[in-house]
């Protein structure tokens, strides 16, 4: 005999079904708490865990034990925690030590020198070899030692040679070196990092050598890599017997260079670019076959150079109709390319002043007779003569 209706029942049923949902939504949020209360249990342990010293395993012993060499300087006979992979441990890794008991925890990831890292490139200049005017012998051995190895390396596993390692280029100042190097950076697909060599003479002993191998470790994780070194006599210089501290320290760093073009370790995919304004001084070390195997002079352009340079310089300006590029090219004999594309800033700034909206002949002409004086009378004619010849 039934006590409650119909009514009754269904009112019963839902409300049970109700405290059930609620149940589960309870449930729900209780896992939530717990996850939350987990995290920040992680968390505080963390503030009060003592850091981990970070040091570079030199060698694995018998017994299970490892050398390393600690960040904070000795060097360590330590154990090797059971939750470590001892496949992953190799001499050179970096691995981080319990302070309390000094045993590996951890292998460390691969440690990139912040210093390294800035040399890097990272986005591709826009200049190409179509902005290179004047140098197309240089294009073309450049293409041949630096570009040609990195895109078609089974050509030359055909005919059975090595390519060359490395180019110097070296002429006066100005006249497309280093311009050369950032074609090369924009054509190539392919890490580049540049450096100057004065950034390698370091004032700690070791330091500017650590660099070095900093630079072609990297290279070498990273290839197909260039590395260029822009002006390389600051560390390249011939070596004497005497000098001071600072002089044996940059021999030091010039020492590793040559170990690490030419050494124990090959460059495989890695090619080296270096430019000098003085190549009379560079250490004949460098210079031999094995190192830097091409030799690239980059001399001042000749009237079809400067013709080119002149185009390449005037491509984004407006000119006037009698601007005579050829014969602009004629009166700068003896300018090198950064010569001519101040002349032409200077014809910009020239056409400013006058409130034109193209730049005329005369203001290069006045540009012309305002930047030659400056440079010196044994090579360089004066705006005198350059104004007559029109």
């Amino acid at each position: 005999m039934s006590y409650f209706s119909s009514d009754k029942k269904s009112g019963v049923f839902e409300y049970v079904k109700y405290l059930e949902e609620r149940v589960h939504q309870l449930e729900s949020e209780v896992e939530f708490l717990r996850r939350e209360l987990n995290y920040y249990k992680g968390e505080i342990d963390k503030l009060m865990a003592s850091p981990l010293v970070e040091a570079v395993l030199l060698e694995l012993l018998e017994d299970g034990r490892a050398i390393v060499r600690s960040s904070a300087g000795p060097t360590l006979v330590v154990n090797i925690s059971g939750s470590v992979d001892t496949s992953r441990l190799k001499p050179g890794v970096h691995v981080a030590l319990n302070q309390r008991g000094s045993t590996v925890v951890e292998v460390l990831p691969i440690v990139e020198d912040y210093y390294v890292k800035a040399m890097e490139v990272d986005e591709r200049p826009r200049t190409t070899f179509k902005d290179v005017g004047g140098l197309h012998e240089q294009i073309r051995e450049i293409r041949e030692v630096v570009e040609l190895p990195l895109k078609s390396p089974e050509l030359f596993s055909k005919i059975g040679i090595e390519p060359p390692k490395g180019v110097l280029l070296y002429g006066p100042p100005g006249c497309g070196k280093t311009l050369l190097a950032r074609a090369v950076a924009g054509e190539v697909k392919a890490t580049f990092i540049r450096l100057a060599a004065s950034e390698l003479a370091q004032k700690f002993v070791g330091e500017g050598a650590r660099i070095v191998r900093e630079v072609f470790r990297s290279a070498r994780r990273k290839a197909p890599a260039i590395v260029f070194i822009d002006e390389l006599d600051a560390i390249g210089a011939k070596r004497l017997d005497i000098g001071t501290s600072g002089e044996r320290e940059i021999h030091r760093t010039l020492s590793q260079l040559l170990v690490e073009i030419d050494g124990f370790d090959p460059l495989d995919k890695v090619k080296i670019m270096a430019a000098t304004n003085r190549i009379d001084v560079v250490d004949p070390a460098l210079l031999r076959p094995g190192r830097f195997d091409r030799l690239v002079e980059v001399p001042p352009p000749d009237l079809a150079g400067r013709y080119e340079i002149l185009k390449i310089y005037t491509s984004k300006m407006s000119l006037d109709s009698d601007v005579d590029l050829m014969k602009l090219a004629s009166m700068t004999e003896g300018l090198c390319g950064a010569d001519i594309k101040a002349i032409c800033v200077e014809a910009g700034y020239s056409a400013i002043r006058r409130n034109a909206s193209s730049v005329s002949m005369s203001d290069f002409i006045q540009a012309i007779g305002r930047y030659v004086p400056r440079k010196s009378a044994g090579s360089r004619r004066d705006a005198a003569s350059l104004t007559t010849n029109l």
